[in-house]
């Protein structure tokens, strides 16, 4: 669909608020759903210094007001440091745009720092920051040019700039902007269009209020379109309504009607669609927050347990639990998330620096969103707590779930929606699963008691999530290079049965020198040691291996396994059954179509077969959505599988 022009806003902004407000919610639930995000968390002052003088700012300030023109890296790393024991994410990196260019004082101290200039001593205080607590800086230094965007990437995921409005009238004498070069409307778009160009997450928006028009609104909002339609790189607009503060020259302008506030938001959402992220500040707007959601808001932004918003100082920020249920009041679930938006973060290879890549991934969840705890399969620490119930949120979510219910093949986006279900929703999404369990399998539980018996952990394939395997790009992993002989793999056979085994799974590496009639033999000495074991073996990747190595086709050598002995096959060499991911984790491996052709011949000789998949590494739901539904569409082809086990990687 084509974003609406100059025009179609114009007309579109004249309807009734309560219709404006209610299009734009439509678009924001079809895209986010029930979600709004916040980010944790500290906020750190690098220098209150500026060289601008914006007729409505308390937070830059005269040299003999501070105590001293920059905090030093022992008081950076303090407030870091706290934030990180409270659970934080994000380093906001606020500050004057180029003190130094104004200041002797700003010269002198970052001479005494070991600095030239201000964005200089960011970047050193970013990497402290980074390398010392882990938080992901955000960086709001002013108007950069492209070399020092490209200069500050690998320290920080995201920056800001905001525009705050598009109008030059604003900085004309007698304007809020006048005397501040840096707050020109041209200079503040080439300098968010430098960060297009050198690839830069970027926060900007509008300033409402401080005297513009909603036309000119309009005209701004297209201004940031026009530079996202380019470069793809504005990740949130921020659309905060102007506070009249004591002590500066606009304080007895007006604030903003709380009406303005909602047509913008609405009008913004319109503008750049369902998807786009729009945020508006929380303690800026106490008490009628949940109006702001139904205006078409997703996010509230960075909100610190630790430290104050020193460019607001007299609005406290809400706490947590006034947030969240400001936000279920709205009928929305809260979600934290990275200084990074999710969508960035699902593209690590465009928006994310490679060193800051292992940062940033640790942080986020297979959505993009923050971890919400720190649990993770093999750490050994216990499970993280109930999901609370609570009414259903997300009426997509409900209406999928009730199609599923009638036998409905879901698609990829509807699967990957029901991944998307936090909260109460996922209670309801967990609930209907069980239900369904409840219907087809009744209140039996099965298992099988059986032995494992991996013959060989030699491998000549690479997959990089494997610390099993033994090769040659493998050799400082656990273990030492092993091969069972025939002998030691019968006697295990039969120690198994002895001790009341009814299965036996055979699988290893896919040693260099095997070929199908090493599997061949294989079966023989189990079938030899124990003829009443179930012989459940051979990953596809073995199968298709012993099938080449003897110049056969698959189905020629599936059925020599089965008159050999061979019960079943094990679902495994699977991973995630998408061939992007699979270009990254297993790239010599059997691809899609291959593994699911070894299945399907398999099925067709009344060979059953399991179905896995491994998640939790480098993919998404979206790649979740797609391994299910190839299995579930085999299976509805063929009825050739078991059972599905979902095997989490475990990443240390």
């Amino acid at each position: 669909m084509m974003s609406p022009g100059r025009d179609e806003l114009i007309e579109l902004g004249q309807a009734p608020l309560d219709e404006l407000m209610a299009g734009a919610a439509a678009l924001r639930d079809a895209a986010h759903g029930a979600t709004v995000t916040w980010s944790p968390k500290v906020f750190i002052p690098l220098t209150e210094l500026c060289r601008d003088v914006c007729h409505y700012c308390t937070y830059a300030k005269t040299p003999g007001r501070l105590a001293a023109p920059y905090m030093t890296p022992e008081q950076v790393l303090a407030i870091a440091r706290a934030g990180q024991q409270a659970g934080c994410r994000e380093a906001l990196f606020t500050l004057g745009d180029k003190p130094e260019l104004r200041y002797r004082v700003a010269r002198e101290a970052l001479a005494s720092l070991g600095h030239a200039t201000t964005t200089d001593y960011l970047s050193a205080m970013a990497r402290l920051v980074l390398e010392k607590t882990g938080l992901l800086p955000h960086l709001n230094p002013g108007v950069l040019e492209e070399d020092d965007y490209r200069r500050l990437r690998p320290l920080a995921p995201s920056m800001g700039l905001m525009l705050e409005s598009a109008s030059p009238r604003l900085a004309r004498r007698g304007g809020p902007h006048f005397g501040s070069p840096d707050k020109q409307p041209q200079v503040r778009l080439d300098s968010l269009r430098a960060a297009g160009k050198a690839g830069v997450a970027m926060t900007s928006g509008l300033l409402i209020g401080i005297g513009e028009t909603r036309e000119e609104r309009i005209d701004s909002l297209l201004a940031l379109r026009t530079l996202h339609e380019e470069y793809g790189h504005l990740q949130e607009l921020i659309l905060q309504n102007f506070v009249p503060k004591p002590g500066t020259l606009m304080a007895g302008a007006p604030a903003p009607a709380f009406e303005e506030l909602l047509w913008t938001v609405a009008i913004a959402r319109h503008a750049f669609g369902g998807g786009f992220s729009l945020q508006a500040p929380p303690n800026l707007n106490a008490g009628r927050l949940a109006r702001l959601v139904d205006a078409g808001i997703n996010d509230w932004g960075g909100v610190s347990p630790v430290t104050p918003d020193h460019v607001n100082p007299e609005s406290p920020w809400p706490h947590l639990a006034e947030l969240e249920a400001a936000t279920a009041e709205a009928g929305k679930t809260l979600v934290p998330r990275l200084t990074l938006y999710p969508a960035m973060v699902r593209e690590p290879d465009r928006w994310i620096a490679p060193e800051l890549r292992t940062h940033v991934l640790r942080a986020a969840d297979s959505s993009g969103f923050a971890r919400d705890c720190p649990w993770s399969p093999g750490s050994g620490q216990p499970p993280p707590p109930a999901i609370p119930a609570g009414p259903r949120r997300d009426r997509f979510i409900e209406t999928l779930l009730g199609r599923i219910a009638q036998g409905k093949r879901p698609d990829e986006a509807d699967i990957s929606r029901l991944f998307s279900a936090r909260g109460p929703d996922l209670t309801h999404v967990i609930r209907a699963a069980d239900e369904m369990r409840a219907a087809q399998a009744g209140e039996q539980v099965s298992y099988v008691v059986n032995r494992n018996i991996n013959y060989t952990n030699l491998c000549s394939y690479q997959c990089s999530f494997c610390a099993f395997s033994k090769g040659r790009t493998h050799e400082d992993l656990r273990g030492a290079p092993y091969v069972l002989d025939m002998e030691e793999i019968g006697r295990r056979s039969a120690e198994a049965w002895a001790r009341g085994a009814s299965e036996v799974c055979l699988q290893g590496g896919i040693h260099p020198s095997f070929t199908g009639r090493t599997y061949l033999d294989i079966l023989a000495a189990v079938k030899a040691a124990a003829p009443g074991l179930h012989v459940h073996a051979f990953s596809a990747l073995e199968v298709s291996h012993g099938a080449k190595t003897l110049g056969i086709s698959v189905a020629e050598f599936l059925a020599e396994l089965r008159v050999s002995g061979l019960a079943s096959l094990p679902g495994t060499a699977a991973e995630i059954l998408s061939d992007d991911i699979r270009a990254v984790i297993c790239p010599d491996k059997l691809n899609t179509g291959e593994w699911l052709a070894v299945a399907r011949q398999a099925h067709e000789l009344g060979l059953r077969t399991t179905a896995t998949i491994m998640f939790g590494h480098v993919e998404h739901p979206v790649h979740w959505a797609r391994h299910l539904l190839a299995i579930r569409d085999l299976q509805a082809e063929t009825g050739g599988f078991t059972e599905f086990v979902p095997l989490p990687f475990v990443h240390m």
